[in-house]
């Protein structure tokens, strides 16, 4: 039998270590009278330093050292804080970024007000992305769908070992509000096997955290690259065409009847309203016990990773010169690299600030553009003056780039 060496066993004093098992089997390790580790009678650990384990899973241990979901505490809203009468566009993203509006109207009559709002009723988060029937829809067609999309790149999804043996299990947490108690459902896409499976959840009238479970899938890779290879998809609504056959409660080939089956709608009456925050996706398999806590970054990383994808008219062109008699020429360098070369639009065309005077802009021309910068050239209309010299200001641009 070996010595203990330097350490007191049983200590109530400032130096010792104590082990304390009591009838139930459970055993705490204390240090200062302070409880450190705690193992109960099945052989899961905690600690004081937020380590916990059920099963041999390790929950705060993520493979992935920032959130796969992006912006999953509604924070950022670049593009706009309501979009109203919404029903009739598809693919949009309204309000809230990262979070596309797929919408197949099918000439159904529903509409919605997006909006990113403020809350004071959930611990840790400040904001949500909400969704208000504004005009109800009972009459559903069978092609009708709106469901709220974070479209998501195969390298950031490559930790799910998709496709392999190894494959591990995908766990979806959300936090959702709602007037009543409606289903509704997340269906997991793989875009690039053209596979799926959905889970159900109901809401309440307060906040509750969904944890909703989706099995590995040996079948199918994900591509490694900058396009998108899983969609998480919140289902608010959907005809037969989406709900007529058996919910894909397993992943298989996607068969588009079966894709949400069961789900209630938000447009059936004009009091009808879902609030979303904390989504996180997490790679293995969890319950709301051992799910690890909702990861937050800085506003500013929050920010920056959105900005991969859109960045809003409210960053500006740098300050440029004339190039000519009617034209003006940026060169700007992105504040991070986006996903893609994006789409630069114009905001405004007018309003444009030069030393001693104003004039208005008649067009935009981009050229040499990339994911971290480009060539950006403004035609002026100079009808109501001498030419200037000298730009002030930048012109508003908005860079899309999404997915």
């Amino acid at each position: 039998m070996g010595d203990i060496m330097t350490c007191k066993i049983n200590a109530d004093t400032s130096d010792g270590l104590k082990l304390i098992s009591d009838t139930s089997g459970a055993v705490e390790i204390q240090s200062n009278g302070v409880t450190k580790v705690s193992i109960d009678s099945s052989g899961n650990i905690s600690t004081v330093a937020g380590m916990s384990t059920s099963n041999g899973n390790i929950a705060p241990l993520r493979p992935n050292v920032s959130p796969i979901i992006i912006n999953g505490d509604m924070m950022i809203s670049q593009r706009s804080e309501q979009v109203t009468g919404m029903g009739g566009a598809d693919g949009v993203y309204p309000t809230v970024d990262r979070y596309r509006h797929s919408i197949t109207n099918a000439g159904g009559s529903g509409r919605f007000t997006s909006t990113h709002e403020a809350v004071n009723d959930i611990a840790g988060f400040t904001e949500s992305l909400n969704i208000n029937c504004t005009t109800a829809d009972t009459s559903i067609a069978a092609g009708e769908e709106f469901h709220i999309d974070q479209r998501i790149e195969g390298r950031n999804v490559q930790g799910f070992q998709k496709g392999f043996s190894t494959a591990l299990g995908f766990t979806v947490a959300l936090y959702v509000k709602a007037q009543d108690a409606k289903v509704y459902a997340v269906e997991l896409k793989d875009t690039d096997n053209n596979r799926h499976c959905t889970k159900l959840f109901t809401s309440t009238t307060g906040w509750t955290r969904h944890v909703l479970n989706y099995p590995a899938d040996t079948t199918g890779k994900f591509a490694d690259d900058s396009n998108t290879s899983l969609e998480v998809k919140i289902w608010l609504h959907a005809g037969s065409n989406f709900t007529s056959g058996t919910l894909p409660s397993s992943w298989q080939s996607v068969t588009t009847a079966n894709t949400c089956a069961g789900i209630g709608s938000v447009y059936d009456n004009t009091d009808n309203f879902v609030s979303i925050t904390g989504l996180q996706l997490e790679v293995g398999t969890f319950t709301a016990d051992t799910i690890p806590d909702f990861q937050f970054e800085s506003l500013g990383e929050n920010k920056t990773r959105c900005q991969r994808y859109f960045i809003g008219d409210s960053e500006l062109f740098p300050t440029t010169q004339l190039t000519a008699a009617t034209a003006i020429q940026f060169t700007p360098q992105f504040r991070t690299e986006m996903r893609a070369a994006p789409t630069a639009t114009a905001v405004a065309t007018g309003g444009f600030g030069l030393v001693g005077g104003s004039y208005t802009t008649t067009s935009l021309a981009v050229s040499n553009i990339g994911i971290n910068g480009g060539r950006a050239a403004v035609n002026i209309d100079t009808s109501t003056g001498e030419v200037k010299q000298l730009c002030q200001q930048g012109l508003p641009v908005t860079l899309d780039a999404e997915l």
